[in-house]
């Protein structure tokens, strides 16, 4: 057999072999794509399994997605941020259910986990949110919209902001069970197991002494926010209780449950109120240990 035949004959082997693999391809259909189950952006005892996705990680889910109106900016004390909530149909969302005084929270940190902003933007009629930022320090932003569309169940989505100007990159700060705010302490007491519901408490002090008159703020007395430092992945934690129901103590301390999808490094910002003057104290909190793998599905189970 000549070179030529030879190479007519290998041919056509393979392109037989290519067409066998082919038709195989078909009738297996494509390799299914791993389901993302619903998260949440309120987290509170027993709501979150180990296998939801953690929230923020996403700027689109369930229909619902996140656009800011401008992605990049430079570097000013007082930048006007907007943005939109749109449906499905990409038509803006104009109406949500209020949840702690406000229809949407927005939460903007760095990446470096520096300037932690908790605001709330005005909704106008078209379905523009807008809200003063301060932006001073460049770098890059995770924006967290967290939202109940009217009808719909509670979302935190995420998107980036780039602000332009000289990064002052700043190292993660090291773990500690107390953090400073002028003349206010904040102690930290708990340990957070990953997978589970963990009771931390937060007990506020001024000068030493504890403070048992915090004021209600957005409808609680502490708001607590968590951001996984690997991939800023976001939990909103409220506390345990509610002012006026006879039961929850105005401080020192506030109680939360806090449930973190898996171990690492986790940085949590609390909101606490007093004498008319909303404050905020900033923890590293070092979570260990291995959360619970989910059961997998019986063999054969089909969607």
């Amino acid at each position: 057999m000549n070179a030529a035949s030879k190479f007519a004959g290998f041919t056509l082997g393979l392109a037989a072999v290519f067409g066998i693999a082919l038709a195989v391809g078909a009738n297996l259909g494509p390799e299914p794509a791993e389901s993302a189950h619903d998260s949440k952006g309120h987290e509170a005892m027993g709501e979150s399994g180990a296998d939801e996705l953690p929230a923020g990680l996403m700027a689109s889910e369930n229909g619902y997605t996140l656009r800011l109106d401008t992605p990049q900016t430079s570097a000013a004390a007082n930048v006007a941020l907007r943005f939109r909530i749109l449906n499905r149909d990409g038509a803006p969302v104009t109406s949500y259910v209020r949840s702690h005084d406000k229809d949407l929270h927005l939460i903007v940190v760095r990446r470096d986990m520096a300037a932690f902003q908790h605001v709330h933007p005005v909704l106008d009629q078209a379905g523009t949110w807008s809200v003063p930022l301060d932006l001073s320090r460049a770098g890059d932003y995770r924006v967290f919209a967290d939202f109940t569309p009217d009808g719909g169940e509670n979302l935190t989505l995420g998107a980036d902001l780039r602000v332009a100007g000289t990064y002052d990159a700043q190292a993660l700060p090291a773990p500690s069970t107390t953090a400073q705010v002028g003349a206010y302490t904040v102690a930290l007491n708990g340990t957070v197991t990953p997978g589970q519901a963990s009771k931390v408490v937060l007990s506020v002090s001024r000068d030493g002494k504890p403070v048992t008159d915090l004021q209600p703020y957005l409808g609680a007395y502490g708001h607590l926010v968590a951001l996984r430092a690997a991939d800023l992945a976001y939990l909103h934690v409220h506390p345990d209780g509610s002012p006026g129901d006879g039961v929850t103590p105005a401080g020192p301390g506030i109680t939360f449950y806090v449930d973190a999808p898996s171990a690492g490094d986790y940085r949590l910002f609390l909101d606490f109120q007093h004498e008319g003057v909303v404050r905020t104290a900033e923890f590293t909190l070092p979570v260990a240990g291995t959360a619970p793998i989910p059961a997998a599905e019986p063999a054969g189970h089909g969607h």
